[in-house]
């Protein structure tokens, strides 16, 4: 499984989890298709969301995480913990986020997520001056 699926399978279990407002691990017993990093980034992000969240809502402009769709939520959760654990290079890891925003949830989140993301990178990292590696500034609305 390439790293992009394994982002894709992460964000479906944890969308579902969301939806149907259970456990991730049911959800993991589903599944046949998960593979290490893909459990590792589910089971990283249940572990740390209250951190994601805030770092999440804190960059977000006007939005709260409970006001997001599911979907957007949770690429940027899995973004997010990318970011944090820095295996992958900071700028692969918000394309990547917002290639999947922008297949599951269309261009406008995927313009989110990259600015949400970029806010999270420079103000963790200090760097970026607030711009995207696609050079938006900040966050714009989830719409």
């Amino acid at each position: 499984m390439s790293r992009r699926a394994s982002r894709i399978a992460a964000v479906e279990v944890l969308y579902g989890a969301d939806v149907r407002g259970s456990e991730t691990s049911t959800l993991i017993e589903e599944r046949e298709d998960l593979d290490e990093y893909a459990l590792h980034l589910v089971r990283q992000v249940r572990a740390r969301m209250p951190q994601l969240d805030d770092l999440i809502a804190s960059h977000s402009l006007g939005w709260t995480t409970e006001r997001m769709s599911s979907v957007d939520r949770n690429v940027l959760r899995v973004g997010v913990l990318e970011l944090l654990e820095q295996d992958v290079p900071r700028a692969a890891a918000i394309d990547e986020a917002v290639e999947i925003a922008k297949r599951f949830s269309g261009e406008e989140a995927g313009r989110f997520v990259n600015g949400v993301l970029a806010a999270v990178m420079s103000s963790v990292y200090g760097d970026g001056g607030g711009s995207s590696p696609n050079g938006s500034e900040g966050a714009g609305s989830a719409g």
